[in-house]
């Protein structure tokens, strides 16, 4: 596809059949958490101004920048770091999560070496060239958001236009108007899988945040709920892993990384929802449903989840999805959605994932335990999946966590 930035857009039109869902916690006030920017709620043109990190932003104060959790995250990220230059990473889902993970350091910390990593590895991408032509290939538009948001540089910028121009006009989409995990590729009929809603759908919500665009908020929230009304449970509150696929599922079978890139997405636009003054009432009700389900299925004695968190004991205790489980509910609370009682299952999330993170031959954390790359199957499928350890998008989700839940009472 063309990396030429698109200068104009038609509308995307999704007709929505969204069932009933119910709540999973009760509603409850606000809890002080990111100030609200009433500018943020237009879509009016603006000068771009490079904006650095500041000891002053709320966001970064919020999350304590100097507590243990941070510190851990930022041992984590520097021992990646060295281990793993700007050059062996790809453009691709896994390596997009870590960069994500490694600009909202940045942002939260100050410290350039995040900034630095990030920008070295997108310069080199934008430089020999990439395609994006499915959900797996968007995540790296997350890090040029946010790079493109300190420095202006229009490079960045045309990043996140390419990845818009896939998802508004280019890619595939199912009978009710879910955008397709597979694209654009040959052959591959239209098909849902919850991941996508984290691969393309948090791109959405943090161009949606950094430049005011409705848009992108909005389709956000109509693929949401498209994806909830084929996916979601409406008992346990859980998705399952496809819609429209031809691969074999066995009922009741609950993906736990899966659902943790829902959590992770969900509430990140309702956060940014509440930042522009407004409500998302069927997000919410569909986030809360998954909350509770989350909940519900966590392991108390090590606070982890397994991999198939409707099958406890039956695969393994996993920890991306257990990373992604703290983030989603600690961001939750931050935006309202969740209340108070979610506070403890977040705290014992992080003291599972903690025990996941060990350290090398020279003291440096690793975090381990996560399984690898996984596709649509039946629950023998999941079961075979092997762990690995210092994955990037393992490590990503545990910094992520760290430093989402860091500052929480």
């Amino acid at each position: 596809m063309s990396h030429t930035p698109l200068l104009s857009r038609a509308p995307l039109a999704l007709a929505l059949s969204v069932g009933a869902l119910a709540l999973g916690c009760s509603d409850t006030a606000a809890p002080p958490g990111d100030a609200v920017d009433a500018g943020a709620a237009t879509d009016a043109a603006k000068v771009c101004v490079p904006t650095l990190p500041s000891s002053a932003d709320s966001y970064a104060i919020e999350r304590a920048p100097g507590s243990a959790e941070v510190i851990l995250a930022r041992a984590i990220a520097d021992r990646y770091i060295t281990e793993h230059p700007p050059a062996t990473l790809r453009w691709d889902w896994g390596d997009g999560v870590l960069l994500a993970a490694m600009v909202e350091l940045r942002r939260v910390t100050g410290d350039d070496a995040y900034r630095a990593y990030a920008a070295s590895w997108l310069d080199g991408q934008i430089s020999t060239g990439y395609n994006v032509f499915m959900s797996d290939r968007c995540p790296p538009a997350d890090a040029a958001i946010a790079l493109h948001g300190e420095t202006c540089d229009p490079k960045y910028r045309a990043v996140v236009d390419d990845v818009e121009t896939y998802l508004y006009d280019e890619a595939k989409r199912t009978p009710d108007g879910g955008i397709s995990h597979l694209g654009t590729l040959a052959g591959a009929t239209p098909q849902l899988w919850i991941d996508s809603l984290f691969m393309f759908g948090e791109v959405l919500v943090r161009a949606g945040e950094a430049y005011g665009e409705t848009r992108a908020l909005d389709t956000y929230d109509a693929q949401h709920l498209v994806f909830a009304h084929d996916l979601q449970d409406a008992t346990t509150g859980l998705f399952t892993h496809a819609a429209y696929s031809d691969l074999a599922q066995d009922a009741g079978v609950f993906w736990g990384r899966g659902n943790g890139w829902v959590a992770a997405a969900a509430s990140d636009y309702l956060r940014v929802r509440k930042l522009r003054g407004e409500s998302a009432d069927a997000v919410l009700a569909s986030f809360r449903a998954l909350a509770a389900g989350i909940v519900a299925t966590q392991d108390a004695t090590t606070g982890l989840w397994w991999s198939i968190v409707s099958r406890p004991g039956e695969t393994y205790l996993e920890t991306s999805a257990s990373a992604l489980f703290a983030l989603g509910l600690a961001r939750g609370y931050r935006a309202g959605a969740l209340d108070a009682s979610v506070l403890p299952v977040v705290h014992k999330a992080l003291t599972g994932v903690r025990s996941r993170i060990v350290d090398d031959a020279q003291g440096r954390p690793v975090v381990t335990g996560t399984s690898g790359p996984t596709s649509v199957g039946d629950f023998a499928s999941y079961a075979k999946v092997a762990q690995k350890d210092d994955l990037s998008y393992g490590v990503g989700a545990v910094i992520l966590a760290l430093v989402e839940a860091s500052g929480l009472p």
